[in-house]
């Protein structure tokens, strides 16, 4: 039985809990990050003042540069395409990595026998693939997205393999005694076991495929951040090149904080935790 205190805190069994702790569990690391980013920002700006050159533009160019392609719609673009390639990449390959992973974790024999697949494709460079993919299916779209997602898939079916594996099988029994159907097997047996690995996979994936999509888009793209990256490299534009990089990562660095993260709490929120 919980009742309230006269100096604000809630009183649980006897023990009084501040009403602030939460407030203060979130306010200290939103808080030493900034001050991370803060003492980063001051020391790229040292370094740029102490030694002057155009291979190491100070901040403020680089936000100068920022502003500018934000204004004329070039940013916003270029980064709206290279998004829309990296969710498609993602989404092929986390449906075909979990399903192909989730089999060969099942059947044992399958498993043994395509193993050496999923070796060589984790071997094969990401530049060999993109560049085969260009050369077979020509500079599109579909080539540019299929590259990428081929180079997630082997990560993602190694992953899913082992949650496969790591499945408990009372929980089958349970589902036959109780005749669940398909849809209930999956949704209240298969992913409650496998969604962490379903998150390492995940946040692995966004980390990986953007950065190839990054190299798909310079070898064969005619638009989106690798491209402008690739043609401010040629003018020898620094100031650009990291312009476009930031604008990137911090819009990657919001959908970790503002979508995966979230989702992920959403995601086991069915988990006990301790008191």
């Amino acid at each position: 039985m919980t009742s309230p205190s006269q100096d604000g805190r809630i009183t649980t069994a006897g023990t009084a809990l501040p009403l602030r702790s939460g407030r203060r569990a979130i306010a200290v690391p939103a808080l030493t990050t900034a001050a991370s980013l803060l003492g980063l920002l001051l020391l790229w700006s040292f370094a740029a003042g102490a030694w002057p050159s155009r291979a190491f533009p100070p901040p403020d160019q680089v936000w100068r540069v920022l502003l500018n392609d934000t204004a004329t719609g070039e940013l916003p673009y270029h980064l709206g395409v290279t998004l829309g390639r990296v969710a498609a990449a993602f989404i092929v390959a986390m449906v075909v990595g979990s399903v192909i992973g989730v089999l060969l974790g099942i059947h044992r024999r399958a498993d043994q026998f395509f193993n050496p697949w999923v070796v060589l494709f984790l071997n094969i460079p990401a530049l060999v693939i993109i560049v085969l993919a260009y050369v077979w299916f020509g500079l599109n779209e579909a080539a540019a997205i299929g590259a990428v997602a081929v180079n997630k898939i082997p990560n993602v079916v190694v992953t899913m393999r082992e949650g496969a594996r790591a499945l408990d099988p009372r929980y089958a029994e349970m589902a036959a005694v109780y005749r669940f159907g398909p849809l209930d097997r999956l949704r209240h047996i298969l992913l409650p076991q496998l969604q962490p690995y379903l998150a390492a996979a995940s946040r692995s994936g966004i980390a990986l495929i953007w950065k190839i999509v990054l190299v798909v888009e310079l070898l064969g793209r005619s638009n989106g951040v690798g491209f402008q990256i690739y043609l401010h490299f040629q003018l020898f534009d620094v100031a650009a090149i990291l312009a476009y990089t930031l604008a990137f990562v911090a819009v990657m660095l919001l959908i970790e904080l503002l979508l995966v993260q979230p989702v992920e709490r959403h995601a086991t929120r069915w988990r006990r935790r301790p008191a």
